[in-house]
């Protein structure tokens, strides 16, 4: 089933499997996929044999039909039987739901998961070719600085001004790409996250912006996304992009919490040279990020929750942690 596939994707592949989720020859592996990542699952997998480990592989369309309503059966039992598992898959409208039961799984079980949401070739060329010890190194550094921080300022050239003020009550996580059994993490891996005790003023997006919406609009270079947000709240919503503007703004209203900032996050994956217009690798990229709705609270400590989590990515940020500054147009001022 999953054999063949483009050589290119063998280091990225196997910095996967190797390192960033170091699979070992006794744990077993579950690999979820779709018809549209079947290439990178099956590098994959070939990276699972060599290292020795047993596995199951799935394509999702060959288990249920797509949008998923929920994560298929076979799927969560199998999951139940491993250590180690991954997602390798294009997502598709209103399937969250499935990847929030997949994620309760991986929590409650304390698997070392690889979340690789809307992967291509272009990602397992560039970003999962990263050096995610020296990675790791530089996401330690900042945790440390932020940790016991107050408030974190930020602008960008594109206008983005905005103050977060931190909450001691939640924790910061790292996920730099080397993924242990406390939190699972994206890859390409590469930030620290919370969730913040409040977010105030203009984020103007200018990267891309979450979820499904990600596929249908990439790189908003050509078409910023101004959000205003008060109280930890978006209350204003604006593009030239009237289609973006109004399906951004939908999707931050679909319950009680979507429009809430529920991650407060800084991308520290310092191999990126630019944002691709992909969600997965362009969070990474060293700045600001942050999420609408659901605040990660098994991890966090936030209380609250929401159906719904759509991260915003903009470029070139200065930021400033309790007054002192740690970046400069996008440049980190602390020694990797």
């Amino acid at each position: 089933m999953l054999t063949a596939f483009d050589k290119e994707l063998a280091p990225g592949a196997r910095n996967a499997i190797r390192v960033c989720l170091n699979v070992q020859r006794h744990e077993r592996v579950t690999v979820i996929s779709d018809r549209e990542c079947q290439d990178i699952a099956a590098s994959l997998v070939h990276e699972i044999e060599a290292v020795g480990a047993p596995y199951q592989a799935f394509i999702l369309e060959d288990v249920a039909p797509r949008p998923l309503a929920d994560l298929p059966a076979v799927i969560a039992a199998d999951m139940e039987q491993s250590q180690v598992s991954i997602l390798a898959v294009h997502v598709q409208r209103n399937e969250l739901k499935s990847r929030m039961q997949l994620t309760d799984i991986v929590n409650r079980r304390k698997m070392r998961h690889g979340h690789m949401v809307n992967i291509n070739r272009q990602m397992m060329l560039e970003g999962m070719r990263a050096d995610f010890h020296k990675v790791d190194r530089l996401s330690q550094k900042v945790i440390d600085i932020v940790r016991t921080a107050k408030e974190v300022r930020a602008t960008t050239r594109g206008g983005s001004n905005f103050v977060a003020t931190l909450n001691p009550d939640y924790k910061w996580i790292k996920t730099s790409g080397l993924i242990s059994p406390d939190k699972w993490g994206n890859l390409p891996g590469g930030e620290v996250f919370t969730t913040p005790g409040n977010v105030d003023g203009t984020l103007v997006i200018d990267g891309v912006v979450g979820d499904f919406l990600c596929e249908k609009f990439g790189s908003l270079a050509n078409s910023p996304l101004t959000l205003r947000v008060k109280d930890n709240r978006l209350v204003e919503a604006h593009s030239e992009n009237a289609e973006l503007e109004n399906d951004f703004w939908n999707y931050t209203h679909t319950d009680a919490n979507s429009d809430r900032v529920g991650e407060f996050a800084i991308g520290t994956n310092i191999e990126l040279t630019e944002v691709i217009g992909h969600i997965l690798q362009d969070e990474k990229f060293p700045g600001i990020h942050v999420a609408f709705g659901d605040p990660y609270g098994a991890h966090t400590g936030a209380k609250w929750s929401s159906s719904t989590h759509i991260d915003v990515v903009a470029t070139r940020f200065d930021i400033w942690v309790d007054g002192k500054q740690i970046m400069v147009d996008g440049r980190f001022l602390i020694d990797d």
